[in-house]
């Protein structure tokens, strides 16, 4: 298992060198740059004065060079000015030539500074994963148990009444994305001109205008069910119906094994068979789905954090990429590639254990 984890961590710090280094890319295209150097400077710079102002910000460099800076692999760049004065990637808040670190990366702790917001990125970052990371939570305290129970349900008895409603109502789930399902709870829980909350209001059982608040600003000083909920719900839904339709086709072939006939054979009741037998072997495939949800969630987040103007990670990251904030962009890209390969090596370890039958060479 040592020798598995080490391999597979090896191949997660190529994998995240290759995806940083393509998203590095990606934003320091030319155009970019150009738009970069308009909106810190002028917008009606010349392309002589553009090309000057990439020149004294070390963006005409080889791009190698400058993503081992990103990195924080390679020293930062240095620049002597005509009057001597020293700029350089490293020299800034307050630091001159000769207190300023020599490398200052990702590595070191540096992400740079949004342009957007004026701020370290760290910062931002920081706040913004911890208001995505309370949203993640509760869609997982809510999408999880219900999608495990709801598949078990219907896989459990093939066919039946309860198995075709819960499978409908599970691909109906699937089939509607974030921004169609959150629109329609919007208009039914939260609008003050359509939807329930007139006709509760008039007859005086809710006492604002609205049972649910359509938007999630207020949830970022604090969380209550009222102003969360929507959110929550918008996302857990499409993940429910997918997870729980895993469930059930795996419920469904383990019922079919000889072992658990055999254990109805030998007089073990219905219960006693699900809970003892099948269950464990039903939820492997669906352990390694529900791990890859938190992927998912980050591309999920991004659409209902707008729309319920909830300013977390998926937020942010709209806001970086609409101002063509690089540095914070590529803030972005670390943490979404951090996330999608620390919970695939999670999945891979934990599969393991779930199922003995899986040997490691």
């Amino acid at each position: 298992m040592l020798l598995f984890t080490l391999r597979r961590l090896g191949v997660m710090l190529l994998t995240a060198l290759a995806l940083t280094f393509v998203v590095f890319f990606m934003t320091n295209l030319a155009p970019n740059l150009e738009k970069l150097a308009k909106s810190e400077a002028s917008v009606r710079m010349s392309d002589e004065d553009v090309t000057l102002w990439l020149d004294r910000n070390g963006f005409t460099r080889p791009l190698l060079v400058r993503y081992g800076e990103w990195l924080g692999a390679v020293p930062g760049w240095t620049r002597t000015a005509e009057d001597g004065v020293i700029t350089g990637r490293c020299i800034r808040n307050g630091l001159t030539a000769e207190t300023a670190p020599r490398y200052c990366g990702v590595l070191q702790g540096d992400w740079g500074q949004s342009t957007v917001f004026k701020q370290p990125v760290t910062e931002i970052l920081s706040r913004s994963l911890g208001a995505t990371g309370w949203l993640m939570f509760w869609v997982m305290a809510l999408m999880v148990p219900t999608s495990l129970i709801l598949g078990v349900l219907s896989g459990m008895r093939e066919g039946s009444r309860t198995d075709r409603v819960l499978s409908s109502f599970a691909i109906a789930s699937t089939a509607t994305p974030e921004y169609v399902s959150g629109v329609i709870l919007i208009v039914l829980l939260g609008s003050a001109t359509a939807g329930i909350s007139p006709v509760l209001a008039s007859w005086g059982w809710i006492e604002g205008k609205t049972l649910f608040q359509g938007t999630a600003t207020s949830a970022m000083d604090k969380i209550t069910f009222w102003n969360f909920a929507l959110p929550v719900l918008t996302i857990a839904l499409y993940g429910i119906g997918y997870i729980a339709r895993m469930t059930r086709a795996s419920m469904t072939e383990v019922m079919t094994q000889q072992y658990i006939r055999t254990a109805r054979l030998k007089g073990v009741s219905f219960g006693q068979v699900i809970m003892r037998h099948a269950l464990r072997n039903a939820l492997i495939a669906p352990f390694t789905v529900i791990m890859l949800q938190f992927p998912w969630l980050l591309n999920g987040v991004v659409i209902v954090e707008t729309l319920f103007n909830y300013k977390g990670f998926g937020w942010t990251l709209v806001q970086a990429a609409g101002n063509n904030d690089i540095q914070l962009l590529l803030g972005c890209s670390v943490v979404a590639v951090f996330v999608v390969l620390i919970t695939q090596l999670i999945s891979d370890i934990g599969y393991v254990f779930l199922n003995p039958r899986i040997r490691l060479s």
